[in-house]
């Protein structure tokens, strides 16, 4: 998975399946457009990884934008997220959250 982060008054964590990045869903009038300069870092993360950053994140009172099947999981095992607060365009699973 890929994390990235982008400062601003708020952070926001984007966080992606490595093999959807560059890819583009779209159901009705929703869409997932999954470009690389926003939600591509450097490293590829493992899932301990990301579940360390979320909660992190979490504390720094971020917003985050999460796609992808493993990133979905580790949102819910990072306790982020719960499976209700998932949606999916084109059977990709993603969330969008506001603390």
């Amino acid at each position: 998975m890929y994390l990235k982060i982008h400062s601003s008054y708020r952070n926001v964590v984007a966080i992606c399946d490595a093999d959807l990045i560059g890819k583009k869903f779209e159901e009705g009038k929703r869409q997932l457009d999954l470009r690389e300069n926003f939600y591509k870092s450097d490293n590829i993360l493992t899932e301990e990884q990301v579940i360390k950053l979320i909660q992190k994140q979490i504390e720094e009172d971020a917003t985050f934008n999460i796609v992808g099947q493993k990133a979905t999981e580790a949102a819910i095992a990072s306790g982020l997220l719960t499976e209700k607060d998932v949606d999916k365009i084109q059977n990709i699973p993603f969330a969008l959250t506001l603390l």
